[in-house]
């Protein structure tokens, strides 16, 4: 039976288990060998992130061709306009690709979200805002150039669901095994 790891990846960690240039990896928090990444997730990005043992199963995680969708909460700055939400929803010109159509959201600061560690950069007279975003593709920090180009530049990102597997009891830097029939 495939094993499927869920993690809280911190801030500032690697989506890796080898560290690197003072940054820590995976093998500073799972103490598992034999399981990979299935994506990855940005160093200063923070949240889930699936690890497995079966290469199969990490393809169909990792894969946008198989529209596995990711939930995102992203804190931004500035205040979003219906526009501007719109031109995420509708797909966004990176220069080198186009997003796809994707689900964009504001809403609250989600409830129990932990600090971040190190905390962002905050302007005095400059607003920020929460929304959530769902993806069916993951490309190269595609999120911050998405809300850059609609001039919200992305202040905190946290992935909080891939497909059927969410975050929920997980503290930063936590993991617990699930079944990998669910997916």
């Amino acid at each position: 039976m495939s094993r499927l790891v869920l993690f809280n990846k911190p801030c500032g960690v690697l989506s890796q288990f080898t560290p690197q240039a003072g940054r820590r990896g995976l093998a500073d928090f799972i103490p598992l060998s034999g399981v990979y990444a299935a994506g990855r997730l940005d160093a200063d990005s923070e949240g889930l992130l699936l690890l497995t043992d079966d290469g199969r199963l990490q393809q169909r995680i990792a894969d946008p061709r198989n529209k596995l969708a990711k939930t995102y909460w992203v804190q931004i700055e500035g205040e979003p306009t219906e526009e501007a939400l719109q031109r995420l929803r509708q797909g966004v010109d990176l220069g080198d690709f186009v997003s796809q159509p994707c689900q964009a959201e504001r809403i609250a600061e989600p409830a129990g979200l932990w600090p971040r560690d190190p905390p962002i950069r905050q302007r005095k007279h400059i607003p920020t805002a929460w929304l959530r975003i769902v993806l069916r593709q993951g490309r190269n920090r595609q999120i911050r150039r998405m809300t850059a180009r609609v001039g919200l530049p992305t202040l905190r990102l946290v992935r909080v669901a891939i497909g059927p597997f969410g975050l929920a009891g997980l503290q930063p830097g936590e993991w617990r095994e699930e079944d990998a029939g669910r997916l």
